[in-house]
Formats: structure tokens, sequence, C-alpha cells
């Protein structure tokens, strides 16, 4: 009997414990860091392509440089919205077609959303990053992943814009990562 009530007894101090944040403190400044080399590296796609090739698509059926650039930052912004805290966030941005054509716009779309998901991240609570939820469809994830979701998205997202550049004969931007 005395073993029984120890084991419930370790087991209701141990229920709270395991129902937080099961990753690090410190992973959650890594996610930042992610996100902020994503916005740096979407702001310096903006920066190194001329604004005259903004609609030009790599091939036909691709979204054009400005539209995947937009892709990439939406995504981000959209996704940290809709799944990463218990209550969703909706993000928008007003003036898409400025985005979708000049230098200012697209860096402009590119922050706000990045301003929105680093937001997202930093109220993001321990209890929150522990909870389950399915990321369109997907088997359940803790929250907490679904940050490295949207880098992997983010990342994919800007290895399609190269091809932009490579046509146009230009050197895509430094990835910082390496």
């Amino acid at each position: 009997m005395r073993k029984l009530l120890l084991t419930l007894a370790l087991a209701a101090v141990a229920a709270p414990v395991m129902a937080q944040d099961p990753m690090p403190a410190s992973y959650k400044g890594v996610q930042l860091a992610a996100l902020k080399e994503q916005r740096r590296l979407l702001l310096s796609f903006a920066d190194s392509m001329p604004e005259m090739k903004y609609r030009d698509k790599a091939t036909p059926i691709q979204r054009s440089f400005a539209e995947q650039v937009q892709h990439a930052a939406g995504s981000a912004a959209m996704i940290a919205g809709g799944f990463t805290r218990a209550a969703q966030a909706k993000w928008s941005f007003a003036d898409t077609a400025a985005a979708n054509g000049t230098m200012a716009g697209l860096k402009a779309y590119v922050n706000s959303a990045y301003d929105f998901a680093e937001a997202q991240l930093a109220a993001q609570t321990g209890a929150e990053r522990a909870q389950k939820v399915s990321l369109f469809g997907s088997p359940e994830m803790p929250r907490w992943q679904v940050w490295d979701e949207i880098n992997i998205h983010t990342l994919w997202t800007a290895g399609q814009v190269v091809a932009n550049f490579r046509m146009n004969g230009m050197a895509p931007p430094h990835f910082g990562f390496f």
C-alpha cells in the first residue's frame, strides 16, 4: 500500500512537469534566430533582384520572383498566427500590389510578416509549446515544432527563388548558415 501511495504521489507531481514545454527554453532562441535568418535572406533577395525582374518567372507555371518571396514570408506569418498559439491570430498586409511590384513594397511585406511571426514566438508560452496541433492535416506535432516546419518551408521556397537569379545570370545572395 505504501508503494502504491508513493507511486501515485510521484505521478501527481510529474504530470504538470510533463505537460510543460518539452524543449529546453534555449531552443526558443534557436527558433528566433532561424526566423531572423529567414527575414535576412528574403530581404537580401528583394535587395538583389532588379525591380524590373520582380514579375519574371523561371518557368511558366512557377510563381514570379516577388510572388515566391511573398509566399515564403506570408506563409511564415499565416502559419505562425494559425498554429503556434492556443488562440489564433490573423496577419494581413494592406498593399500586396506594391509588394508584388516594388522593392520597397516587397521589403515592407517581408518585414511585416516577420515582425508578426517573431511576436507570436515571443508570446508563445511553455504550455502552448507542448500542445499538439495538426498542421494542414499532418500527423499531430507539438506547437514548438511548427516553427521548425516554417523554417523548412521558407528555406525550400527560397531555394526555388534561386532559379530566378540564375536565369538572369546572377548569383543568389549569400546564404547565412554556411
